[in-house]
C-alpha cells in the first residue's frame, strides 16, 4: 500500500469504507425509487447550484473545486443520470435507436474529458511535481500512456443498440454487451487518471468511487454498470463540490509522489486496454461484426446470463 499511498490509519480505512458504502446506499435509493432519483439528481443539484456551489466551488478556491473541469464533470454526470432515467421510465424512448446512442455518447465524452486532462497535465511540465488549481500533480510519460489507454477504452465501447430496460420494478438500464473485461479495463484506466491528475484525492475519487459502482455491477444488478457509475460519480462530485475540504483537511490520504508508482499504474491501464482492444478486433473480424451496430459478446455465457436475469 505504501507504494501508492502513505498508509492511512484505522480512521482512514473506516472513512474509506464509509464513503464506499454510503455511495452504494444512496445509489440504491436513487435506483429503486423514481422519486428518490428525482430528488437526488434533479432537485438537490438545483438547490446546490443556486445556494451552495457558487461559494464552495468558486473559481480559484483553495481546494481546486472551482476549475472548469469540476463544473463540466458535475453537470455531465448529472446529465447522464437524468438521461438514463428518461430511457428507463419512458417506455417509447427505450425503443428508439437514437436514444440508445446517448449512453455510449455520454460515456465516451466523460472518458475523453479525462484524457484531455491527462494530456494537459503533461503539458504543464511539472516534472518534479507542483500545484495546479491548488491540486498537487506531477507531469510525466504516464500522462501520455494513460491518455492513450483512455482513447482505447472509448474505442472498445460496444453493443449500445442492445441496451434494454429490465423487467424489475426498478426498471434498470441494462447493457449486456458491457462485459466484465471492459469494466475492469475502465476501472484500471480511471484509477490511473485520478492518480495522475487528482493525485492526493485519488484514494477516494479513484479507489472508493470505482468500488462503489463496480460492487453493485457484480453483486447487485449485473449489466447495469453504467447506470451505477453515473449515479455514484454524480453523488461523489456533488459531495466534493459541497464539502471541498474533505480530501485535504477532513480525511487526507496522500499519494507517495513516487514517479515509479505513477508509471506503473498508467502502464497497467494501457496494457489492459490494449489487450481488450486487440481481443475485440480479433473477435469482430472472426465473426464479421459491425462494431457500430452489432453486439460483440452476444454469444457469450456472461451476456446470456445478464439478459436472462433482467428480461
Amino acid at each position: 500500500m505504501n507504494f501508492l499511498y502513505e498508509v492511512p490509519d484505522l480512521n482512514g480505512w473506516v472513512i474509506f469504507l464509509l464513503v464506499t458504502f454510503a455511495l452504494i446506499a444512496f445509489n440504491e435509493f436513487g435506483r429503486t425509487t423514481k422519486w428518490g432519483g428525482i430528488l437526488l439528481f434533479f432537485l438537490v443539484p438545483i438547490i446546490l447550484t443556486v445556494l451552495v456551489w457558487p461559494k464552495t466551488a468558486a473559481p480559484g478556491n483553495e481546494y481546486g473545486t472551482g476549475t472548469w473541469f469540476n463544473w463540466v464533470k458535475t453537470y455531465s454526470a448529472l446529465a447522464g443520470v437524468l438521461g438514463f432515467m428518461a430511457i428507463r421510465y419512458i417506455p417509447s424512448l427505450a425503443k428508439k435507436k437514437w436514444a440508445l446512442v446517448f449512453p455510449a455518447a455520454i460515456l465516451a465524452i466523460n472518458i475523453l474529458e479525462a484524457c484531455i486532462r491527462d494530456f494537459q497535465v503533461y503539458s504543464f511540465g511539472l516534472w518534479e511535481g507542483g500545484y495546479v488549481d491548488n491540486l498537487w500533480t506531477m507531469s510525466g510519460p504516464w500522462n501520455i500512456l494513460n491518455g492513450i489507454a483512455g482513447i482505447l477504452n472509448i474505442l472498445t465501447i460496444c453493443g449500445w443498440l442492445g441496451i434494454v430496460v429490465s423487467k424489475h420494478k426498478s426498471k434498470d438500464m441494462i447493457w449486456p454487451d458491457m462485459v466484465w473485461a471492459w469494466i475492469i479495463a475502465y476501472d484500471l484506466w480511471n484509477f490511473a487518471y485520478t492518480y495522475n491528475c487528482i493525485s492526493d484525492h485519488s484514494f477516494y475519487c479513484g479507489a472508493a468511487l470505482l468500488l462503489s459502482c463496480t460492487i453493485p455491477a457484480f453483486f447487485i444488478v449485473k449489466g447495469a454498470w453504467l447506470q451505477h457509475r453515473a449515479s455514484t460519480l454524480a453523488l461523489w462530485i456533488m459531495f466534493v463540490m459541497t464539502v471541498p475540504q474533505f480530501a485535504d483537511k477532513i480525511a487526507p490520504v496522500l499519494t507517495t509522489h513516487n514517479p515509479t508508482a505513477f508509471f506503473v499504474v498508467s502502464l497497467v491501464a494501457l496494457l489492459a486496454n490494449a489487450a481488450l482492444f486487440v481481443y475485440q478486433i480479433i473477435r469482430i473480424k472472426k465473426k464479421k461484426l459491425n462494431p457500430l451496430r452489432d453486439e460483440i459478446y452476444a454469444e457469450t455465457m456472461t451476456y446470456q446470463k445478464v439478459l436472462a436475469e433482467n428480461i
